[in-house]
Formats: C-alpha cells, structure tokens, sequence
C-alpha cells in the first residue's frame, strides 16, 4: 500500500509541473504581446502628431512663399511700368531735343550768314517777317551764270512773275526760287549782272558759295541748309532750269497728295528713282571717281532719285543742314543726296509723272488722264535746247494758268 501511495504522489508532481511550465509559457507570450501592444500604440501617435505637426509647418511656409511671390509679382508689374514711362519720357526728350538741335542749326545758319553779309542776307531779310508761317514747299531751281535764257524762258511758261508769285505765296504757299552762289571774283562781272537781274525780277535765293559744275553736290547741301533756315514748309523741292514744270499737277496732284498722306511721316525722299551704272572710265560724262567704293566694276549705284526734279521733306533738309560738314560728296548731285539718307530711316516714294519725256510722250499721258509733273528728254538730261523749246513743251504738255489758281488743297 504505502509503495502505490508513493507512485500517485509521484505522478500527480509529474503533471502539475507540466503544467505549471506550460502556464509560465503562456503567461511569457502573453506579457510579451501585451507588452508589444501598449508600446506600439504611444510610437504611433506620437509619429502621427510629428506628421501633422510638420504638415501644418509646410502649409504656413508655402503661404509665407504665395505671399512673397504674389508680393515680388506685383513690384515687377510696378518696375515694368515705370521702366515703361521712363522709356516713353526719354522717346519724347530725345524728340524734343532734336526738334531744338535742327531748329538752332537752321537760326544759327541765318545768323551767320547775316554777320557775314553774304548774299543770303538779301533774301533774310525778306523772309524775316514770315518766318513764323508755314510754308507748302520751296522750290529751288537750279541754275548759272550762263542760263540767263533759261531763267527768262521758265519766266514765260510755268514760273508766275510779279504780283502772281506774291500771290503764290500768300495764297497757296508756295516759295519758288532761282537758286546761285557766286563766282570766283566776288563782286565781279557776273555776280553784278545776277544782282541786276534780281532787282527786275526779285525771284533769286544767292548762296554763299563759288559756282562751278564740279561743285553741284555742294551746293545742294548749301540750298537745303539755307531754304530751311529761311523758311518753315513742309517740303524742299529741287529741280533743274532746263526742266519743264506743270504747276498745277506739280503741286496740286502730286506733293499736295503726297503731303495728305505722308504729312505724319517726317522723312520722306520723293523723285524718279533709279540706279544707273558706276561709270569707272576716265574721261565719260557722270565719270565716278571713287568708283571702287561701289565694289567690282559694272556695279550700279543704290537707288535714289534722278537729279533732274526730286523733293524732300523738312526733317530730311534740317538733317543735311546740321551735317553738312562731314556729309560725302560724291561726283554726281543726285547720288550724293541718296548716299546722305543712306542708314536713316526715309521713305523713298518712286512717282513716274517726275520724269516723264517731252511732246509727245507728255501729250498722249495728259490726253489719257495721268498728266505729268515734270518733262525733259533723258538724252540730254533736260529739255534739248530748253531757252527755245520749252514754250513748246508747255504749250502741248501744260495745263493752263487758270488751273493753278482755281485749285485748292
């Protein structure tokens, strides 16, 4: 008996130790998960705070940079329109300032020529009293010593005399002009018998300037610089004694035409343009001799308006005038006033009727309805033996006096 007690007892110890092991297992894993549990949970939140925490910061950041950048945008508006206005200002100065530079050039120009008692001084005086009108044009014709049946000839056909011109000038404000300097001798037989001349007619501008044909480009420097210091117009015509000139369609049709629409536009270069070959060989007629300037020889010139009849507007003229001395003179008249507006921004306005031929090419045009403003023959560079032909001209090519004066602008 007491040896099968002891066998139960022995047992029963057996079991319970199992199970006791078994329970501290469970009660370990289970200490282990609860632990796992509650130590999680606290890491979580605190991440989740941190996330919100910095989420918020990012936000306050990125309208602190809206606002900076809405803050920049709105000072770059500001500075682009100030620099805008400073732009504009420093446009309408540099205007200004130019319009002040030619307007001193062209008083300078009289002034001088009044200290110096040139020729010019004749005509300054006349002039002084209008020098505050302004003027339609100034026509130069250009003309020598030696055209006085030229002169007498364009007298007698297109070029109103007298009272008329007066009229010419008050009326519809039109200068016209026959433009010479002087000779070699000052005061001389020639300047004496153009000083007689000008007392019967009263219808030259004198230049101070020594005539000469090898000179024409100089000269037309000096007309422009002085018509523009004696008058205020819109335009400044050249044109040649030996030229015939339809008054009415002249400065009604074309220039009055021109002036309507091109009046806003302050360089404008009207003519027949062309662009004749760089005649390189010694001893030809229009010879260039800086003919290598123009590259290979059989070069052509630029384009620019033919010499016999061209016009120019106010600024252009004022320009020649302020430059004058350091402007290139080139051998031939008319390309030497191309080559001046060469870099400039001018409107070269190429008009045929400034060049048509004489009868019967200018009759058939004015028999179709497109009269000319101007005829001479190309061969001899004016009309052939102008002092004897060109009442011809006007008789078949011309308009009438009465045109002239019952047109308006």
């Amino acid at each position: 008996m007491s040896f099968k007690s002891k066998g139960d007892h022995s047992s029963g110890s057996s079991v319970s130790k199992k199970w006791s092991f078994l329970l501290c297992l469970g009660c370990f894993c289970a200490g282990m998960f609860f632990t796992n549990r509650v130590g999680t949970v606290p890491q979580s939140k605190g991440i989740m705070r941190a996330t919100a925490m910095e989420a918020e910061k990012l936000k306050l950041i990125s309208e602190s940079c809206n606002l900076k950048v809405k803050e920049e945008k709105h000072v770059s508006k500001d500075i682009m329109g100030e620099v805008f206005k400073t732009h504009h200002a420093i446009h309408a100065l540099d205007k200004t300032i130019s319009n002040l530079e030619m307007e001193l050039a062209a008083a300078r120009a009289a002034q001088e020529s009044l200290l110096d008692s040139s020729p010019l001084s004749t005509d300054a005086n006349r002039a002084e009293s209008s020098r505050k009108r302004r003027y339609l044009m100034v026509i130069g014709i250009n003309t020598a010593f030696s055209s006085r049946k030229r002169r007498d000839s364009v007298r007698a056909t297109w070029l109103p005399q007298g009272e008329k011109r007066k009229k010419l000038e008050d009326e519809k404000g039109i200068i016209v002009r026959f433009v010479i300097g002087h000779s070699a001798t000052t005061g001389g037989i020639l300047d004496r018998a153009i000083e007689a001349e000008n007392q019967k007619h009263g219808d030259f501008l004198r230049l101070d300037h020594v005539e000469g044909y090898l000179e024409l480009s100089a000269k037309t420097k000096i007309y422009f610089a002085t018509a523009v210091a004696l008058w205020d117009a819109d335009f400044y015509v050249k044109v040649d004694d030996d030229v015939h000139i339809n008054a009415h369609v002249y400065v009604f049709t074309t220039l009055g035409e021109t002036l309507v629409r091109h009046r806003k536009k302050p360089r404008v270069y009207i003519g027949c343009m062309k662009s004749g070959p760089v005649l390189s060989q010694k001893g030809v007629r229009y010879h260039e001799p800086e003919h290598w300037k123009f590259g290979e020889a059989g070069n052509k010139y630029f384009r620019h308006a033919t010499g016999q009849l061209y016009a120019i507007s106010k600024d252009l003229a004022s320009y020649i005038s302020i430059n004058q001395h350091v402007l290139h003179k080139y051998a031939n008249e008319d390309v030497s006033l191309g080559s001046w507006f060469i870099g400039l921004d001018v409107e070269h306005i190429d008009d045929r009727r400034l060049c048509c031929g004489t009868p019967p090419d200018c009759e058939w045009k004015a028999q179709a309805g497109n009269a000319c403003v101007a005829s001479f023959d190309w061969s001899c560079s004016g009309i052939c033996k102008s002092a004897n032909r060109i009442k011809e001209v006007h008789r078949r090519c011309g308009e009438g006096e009465n045109a002239l004066w019952s047109a308006t602008f």
